[in-house]
C-alpha cells in the first residue's frame, strides 16, 4: 500500500509546471486576503478529515468487541451490506463520474481519451486487475496452506484404517479447518485491495481541496468530505474487521486510511503554492482521470464480488426472509447515504 501510495503522488507531481488549458492563471485572480482565509479552511479540514476518517474506520473495529456485532449475529450481516452499498455508491456514483468528466475534458482534444471511452476502459481492466490478483493471491495461500497440512492427510489415513466408522468425522473436521483458513485468506486479501483503491481516491480528493484557492468552492467540500471520508471509513474498516489480522497490522491499516485525505490536502496546498500545479492541465487531467478510473474498477468490484454476492447467497441469509429484506434495506440505505453526498461533492 505504501508503495501504491508513492507511486500516486509521483504521477501527480509529474503535473507540476504543467502547460495549462486555461487561459489565464486562476491564483493570479485570487486576493491575498482570500487566499490567507483558503489557508485557514484548509488547515482546519486537514483536522476535520483526519476525525471523520479515523471516526468512520474506527467504529467497526470497536464493534467486534459489542456482542450484537459479533458474525455469528444477524445484525452483522445488515452491517457489512450497508458497507457494502456505501462502497459500491463510492465507486459508481463518485469517483466513476469524475474519472469520465476529467478524461473527456476539452484539453484532452488530440489525444487518446478524445477518440476512446477511455475511463470505462481503464475502470473494467482495474476490475480485471482485481480479479487476477484476488484469485492468484488466494489460490497461492491455499496451495502453501494444503502443502503444509500434508501430516494431517497423513494422519487420516492412519485413522482409516484402525477406526473405520471414525473416518468421516476426522476428514469433514480438516475439511472445515481448511475451508476457515482459506475464508480468512481472502478477507485480508479483500480488505487490502479495497483499502489501496479507497487511499488512491482519497488522496486525489484531498489534493483537489488543498489546490483550491476559492474559500467558496472549499467550505462546501469541507462538510462533504467530512461524510465522505466517514462512511467510506465505516465500509473499510468492517472489511478489516472481518480479516482478523493482529492488532499491529489492523491499527496501520486504520491510521493509513485516516490520515490519506489529510496528506493530500497537505500536498495539494505544497503543489499549488510552490510547485506551480495546474489541476487544469493536461498531464494533470489525464492522471487524475485515469487514477479515478481504476479505483472505482477496484471499489466496483470488490463490492460486488467479495462482499454482496458471498453473503446474499448465504444459505443463512436466503433461509430467513425478514433477515434477507433487512440485509437488502440496509445495503439500499448505505448506497442512498452516500449517493446523497453526491450532490454537494
Amino acid at each position: 500500500m505504501l508503495r501504491i501510495f508513492v507511486i500516486t503522488i509521483l504521477c501527480l507531481h509529474l503535473c507540476c509546471a504543467s502547460s495549462d488549458c486555461t487561459s489565464h492563471d486562476d491564483h493570479d485572480a485570487v486576493s491575498r486576503e482570500e487566499a490567507e482565509k483558503a489557508t485557514k479552511l484548509k488547515l482546519g479540514s486537514i483536522a476535520l478529515l483526519l476525525v471523520a476518517g479515523g471516526l468512520g474506520v474506527s467504529l467497526p473495529l470497536v464493534g467486534k468487541k459489542i456482542p450484537a456485532l459479533q458474525p455469528e449475529n444477524d445484525i452483522f450481516f445488515m452491517v457489512k451490506a450497508f458497507a457494502a452499498g456505501v462502497i459500491l455508491c463510492t465507486g459508481f456514483v463518485h469517483i466513476l463520474p469524475d474519472a469520465f468528466e476529467r478524461l473527456s475534458s476539452p484539453c484532452l482534444e488530440g489525444t487518446a481519451a478524445s477518440k476512446f471511452p477511455f475511463a470505462g476502459f481503464v475502470a473494467m481492466v482495474s476490475a480485471m486487475g482485481t480479479l487476477m490478483v484476488d484469485t492468484f493471491a488466494t489460490g497461492y495461500y491455499k496451495r502453501q496452506h494444503f502443502s503444509s497440512n500434508n501430516g494431517i492427510k497423513q494422519v487420516n489415513v492412519v485413522d482409516e484404517e484402525e477406526h473405520v466408522g471414525h473416518v468421516h468425522v476426522h476428514t469433514h473436521a480438516s475439511h472445515g479447518h481448511a475451508h476457515g483458513s482459506t475464508e480468512l485468506i481472502r478477507r485480508r486479501i479483500v480488505s487490502q485491495v479495497l483499502e489501496i483503491g479507497i487511499v488512491v481516491h482519497s488522496v486525489i480528493i484531498g489534493i483537489s481541496l488543498g489546490a483550491s484557492q476559492s474559500t467558496e468552492t472549499i467550505k462546501p467540500l469541507m462538510a462533504a468530505l467530512s461524510f465522505h471520508q466517514f462512511f467510506e471509513g465505516l465500509g473499510l474498516g468492517g472489511c478489516i474487521s472481518l480479516a482478523e489480522l493482529k492488532s499491529k497490522s489492523t491499527v496501520i491499516m486504520a491510521a493509513f486510511f485516516s490520515v490519506t485525505a489529510s496528506v493530500g490536502i497537505g500536498i495539494g496546498m505544497v503543489m499549488s503554492s510552490g510547485l506551480g500545479y495546474r489541476r487544469e492541465s493536461k498531464e494533470a487531467i489525464m492522471v487524475e482521470g485515469m487514477l479515478n478510473a481504476a479505483s472505482a474498477g477496484i471499489l466496483i468490484y470488490m463490492s460486488l464480488v467479495d462482499l454482496l454476492a458471498p453473503d446474499f447467497v448465504n444459505p443463512r441469509l436466503q433461509s430467513n426472509l425478514w433477515l434477507h429484506l433487512a440485509a437488502f434495506l440496509s445495503l439500499l440505505l448505505g448506497a442512498g447515504s452516500m449517493s446523497l453526498l453526491a450532490i454537494w461533492a
